[in-house]
C-alpha cells in the first residue's frame, strides 16, 4: 500500500472538500482519501502507485494537484484510532438508548421502541443540518438512491426530521415504519457495497461536521432500526 500527501489548491469551502474526495476516490485501486480544506491537503492511501497526472485528471478544472509526497505505510501517532472515531457514534446511541427507556419505564416495550426511533431520527437530522450544505455530495458516496437523484440527498435530512416526529407523536405510524424500513434498507446495501469493496469513506450519518468512518458499526446501526421497525409493524399490524 502507498500513502500520498497532495497540496490542492482551489478549495474554498466544505463543499470544495467533499467534491475533492469524491474526484479522486474515482480512482481505481483507492484505498481511502481524506481531504483537508483547513490545510489544502489530501492523505490518499492506494494499493498501487499513482502519478500526480493521475490525480489532477480527475479533479474539476477549479481544483490543482502539487506538491507530491509519499509516505511509508505505517499510522501516524496523531491519526486517531477507529475505536476513538467511533467514540461520538456510540455516545449518541447510548443517550437515546437512556433516553428512551427513561421516558418508557412505566410502558410498553413498543413504546419504547417506537421513541427510539423518533430520538434517532431527530438527532440524527440535527448532526445532519450541521454542515448542510456538504451532506449530499459525501451521502452520495454511499446512498444508491443519493447517486441516481442528487435532489434526495438534499431532502434527505428533512425526512428524518419528519419521520423522527411521525414516531415520537405517534402520527401515521404505518407509513413511517415502512418509509423507514425502505429508506433504510437502500442505504444499509450501499454501505454493505462499500464495505464490501473496502473502501474507506466517510459515513455522513451525523452529517459531515462530525467525521465518522464507514464500518461494520454503521450497519449494525441501519440494522437496529430497521430491525425495530419491522418488530413494530408486525406487533401493530400484522
Amino acid at each position: 500500500m502507498k500513502i500520498y500527501k497532495i497540496k490542492i489548491s482551489g478549495m474554498t469551502c466544505s463543499s470544495c472538500e467533499e467534491t475533492v474526495s469524491r474526484s479522486i476516490r474515482s480512482l481505481t485501486d483507492i484505498i481511502e482519501v481524506n481531504v483537508s480544506l483547513k490545510s489544502n491537503t489530501a492523505d490518499i492511501k492506494a494499493k498501487k502507485n499513482i502519478s500526480i497526472q493521475d490525480i489532477q485528471n480527475v479533479l474539476p478544472n477549479k481544483f490543482t494537484a502539487h506538491d507530491y509526497e509519499i509516505h511509508e505505510n505505517h499510522r501516524t501517532k496523531s491519526e486517531p484510532s477507529y475505536l476513538k472515531r467511533l467514540y461520538p457514534l456510540g455516545l449518541i446511541l447510548f443517550y437515546i438508548s437512556i433516553t428512551s427507556t427513561l421516558l418508557n419505564l412505566e410502558s410498553s416495550f413498543e413504546n419504547l421502541m417506537l421513541d427510539f426511533m423518533g430520538l434517532f431520527f431527530i438527532v440524527f437530522s440535527f448532526f445532519k443540518f450541521l454542515d448542510y450544505k456538504s451532506f449530499p455530495n459525501s451521502f452520495a458516496m454511499y446512498d444508491p438512491l443519493a447517486k441516481v437523484i442528487p435532489f434526495y440527498g438534499w431532502l434527505y435530512p428533512f425526512i428524518e426530521t419528519i419521520l423522527g416526529l411521525m414516531f415520537l407523536f405517534r402520527f401515521q405510524l404505518f407509513a413511517a415504519i415502512l418509509m423507514t424500513i425502505f429508506l433504510l434498507s437502500i442505504t444499509t446495501y450501499g454501505v454493505i457495497k462499500t464495505l464490501k469493496n473496502k473502501k474507506e469513506i466517510k459515513c455522513a450519518c451525523l452529517g459531515t461536521a462530525i467525521k465518522l468512518p464507514m464500518t461494520i458499526a454503521t450497519l449494525i446501526e441501519n440494522g437496529i432500526m430497521i430491525l425495530m421497525a419491522i418488530v413494530s409493524f408486525i406487533n401493530m399490524y400484522v
